[in-house]
Formats: structure tokens, C-alpha cells, sequence
């Protein structure tokens, strides 16, 4: 995609502060789109297209004003990106409901917050797209991810029921499960999971790369292209999917021949 396929669009995007969230509005902006990102943590500095609001995502009135302001700002809303995203480990015995609930009120209720918040101004519209940032766990499981991998397939449940409520008003709701992805929440596992140094850090992305058969993490662009395409009429006729981005992670079969 080049050029200002989506000009005139407004996009809002949550967890826009850094990693995928961050590369998603830098591409939506490249393609012409007025966007307003949110998230916690230091703002970014960096294209002036992009106005960058510090806000919690799991606080709905919180999310609802963001919202609201976005479309009177600009005029209405049409394309939502969820982004945010935390990841926490725990087995089901280990996992305490604090825990849990933590995981949850990001990665899936933000994204209902989100939505709820944002669906009547596209309706307004006419229409638009909605697309959640999940993850492949939703679909397999690492070890000791109950929480997460649990929250991002309630994720992928709540974009298919958005997409089936919301067909008829021209709005079309798709997620994107990535596989590893070079991003501050990868290498700060990267760093909990090994002695913390440079080098072991750089070495376990690298391990953990080698096991997709593309042979690598993904870069965060890679993911915010695919992003992209969802948010834009060259995929007016997909709506209610969870696209793997995974580098072929779901093919490769873990039993191999001798």
C-alpha cells in the first residue's frame, strides 16, 4: 500500500505509545490518515500528523472522552485499532485473580471499552473498520500463559461478534494474531528469561526467531502493514477474521521426520 489510501479517514488507536501500536499509527498517518493515538507511558515525538493522548485504557470514562473528543476534534471516527496489550505468566494453579483480572481489563475489556465508545460515531459515517492486535497464543500456547493466551482469544471472540452485530452498518471488525515480534514487551521477556545482559538478550530473540520457519521475529512494520490493509477498502470483503502474522509458526509441525 502507498500513497493516501486513506485520506480524509480518522483513526484512533490504543497502546499508540510503542511497539505495534506505535509502527500502526505511523503507517495509517503515512497512508493519509488523521490519527489520534493513546496509550500509557512517555508520548512519542515523531510525526506531526499523529496527536498522541496519554490515557488508561481500561478506565471506560477515561476511553469514552478520548473518544468523544477525537470525534468532535476531527469530525467523526472511522477506523479503530486496539493495540494495547500487557503480558503476564502463570499456569491455571499459579495464576491469581488479581492477575487475571489485570490481563483482562487490557487486552480484551479495553478493546470493549473501545468499541462501545467508537461504534456510534462510525455508524455516523457510514461505516469503517475496527482491528484488535491479538496474538497467535489465542490459537496455541507457550507454557505459563493462561491469562494472556486466554484474554486474546476472548479478544477474537469479541471482534467475530462485532463484526456479525455490526456488518449491517457498513462496519467490519477483523483481528491480527502475531507470532514474536520485536517490540519492548518481547525483549523485556527476553530479559526476565535470561541473565538480563545485552548479549543474552539479543541471543534469545534470536533462539526464539528460529523457531518460526521464517527463521526471525518480525519487525513491528510488518505486523502495522497488515494492519493497515485490514483498515482499508482493499479488504472491503473481509470482516470477522483472526489473521495469523506468525511466520509460519502454525504450519510448522513440532514432531519432525528422523
Amino acid at each position: 500500500m502507498t500513497g493516501s489510501e486513506l485520506q480524509g479517514k480518522v483513526a484512533i488507536i490504543s497502546g499508540a505509545t510503542s511497539g505495534i501500536g506505535l509502527a500502526c499509527a505511523l503507517r495509517l498517518a503515512e497512508l493519509g490518515a488523521s490519527v489520534v493515538g493513546f496509550g500509557i507511558g512517555a508520548l512519542p515525538e515523531v510525526d506531526a500528523s499523529i496527536t498522541f493522548v496519554a490515557a488508561d485504557i481500561t478506565d471506560e470514562a477515561v476511553v469514552q472522552a478520548v473518544v468523544a473528543d477525537t470525534a468532535a476534534t476531527a469530525g467523526g471516527i472511522d477506523i479503530v485499532v486496539h493495540a494495547a496489550g500487557i503480558q503476564r505468566y502463570g499456569t491455571a494453579v499459579d495464576t491469581s485473580a488479581q492477575l487475571w483480572e489485570e490481563v483482562f481489563a487490557v487486552n480484551a475489556r479495553g478493546c470493549l471499552f473501545l468499541a462501545k465508545h467508537a461504534i456510534p460515531h462510525m455508524r455516523s459515517r457510514g461505516g469503517g473498520a475496527i482491528v484488535a492486535v491479538s496474538s497467535i497464543q489465542a490459537m496455541m500456547n507457550q507454557h505459563t500463559v493462561a491469562a494472556y493466551a486466554a484474554s486474546k482469544a476472548a479478544l477474537n471472540g469479541l471482534i467475530r461478534a462485532i463484526a456479525i452485530d455490526e456488518a449491517a452498518n457498513g462496519i467490519r471488525a477483523n483481528s491480527v494474531c502475531p507470532a514474536s515480534v520485536d517490540t519492548p514487551m518481547l525483549r523485556a521477556a527476553a530479559r526476565d528469561f535470561s541473565d538480563g545482559t545485552d548479549e543474552q538478550i539479543e541471543d534469545l530473540v534470536r533462539r526464539w526467531g528460529r523457531a518460526h520457519p521464517i527463521g526471525r521475529v518480525a519487525d513491528t512494520t510488518e505486523v502495522a502493514d497488515v494492519v493497515a490493509f485490514l483498515c482499508s477498502p482493499r479488504s472491503g470483503f473481509i470482516t470477522g477474521v483472526s489473521l495469523p502474522v506468525d511466520g509460519g509458526l502454525l504450519i510448522g509441525a513440532p514432531v519432525q521426520l528422523p
